[in-house]
């Protein structure tokens, strides 16, 4: 049971993660995205005003959605092998407990 939780549980945080990147370069639904404060605090701390227009330029939200994509692709193949999955972390729990088995 603990295997299949933690497969669902690493799908629901690709979905989730993968739909944030898609979403945040593009919409202010999750704030300004070149004009944030984490972002203006250290560009004025390093001094390196290049950094924000890099960030608000267009290649650098394209590659954010593609690392987003990225993360629903990862989750969409994990659901498509769930049982795969589940047994690979079956077997290598009872591998681990075998081994802890032997040194004591």
């Amino acid at each position: 049971m603990i295997e299949k939780l933690t497969v669902v549980f690493f799908i629901f945080l690709c979905l989730i993660l993968g739909a944030y990147l898609i979403l945040s370069p593009w919409t202010s639904v999750f704030g300004s995205w070149d004009n944030n404060y984490l972002l203006v605090l250290v560009t004025d701390k390093t001094n390196f005003p290049i950094l924000q227009k890099t960030v608000a330029s267009t290649w650098f939200r394209g590659a954010i959605t593609g690392l987003g994509v990225l993360n629903v692709i990862i989750a969409v193949w994990e659901i498509v092998h769930f049982r795969q999955s589940v047994e690979m972390l079956r077997e290598n729990d009872l591998r681990a407990n075998r081994q802890s088995s032997k040194r004591v």
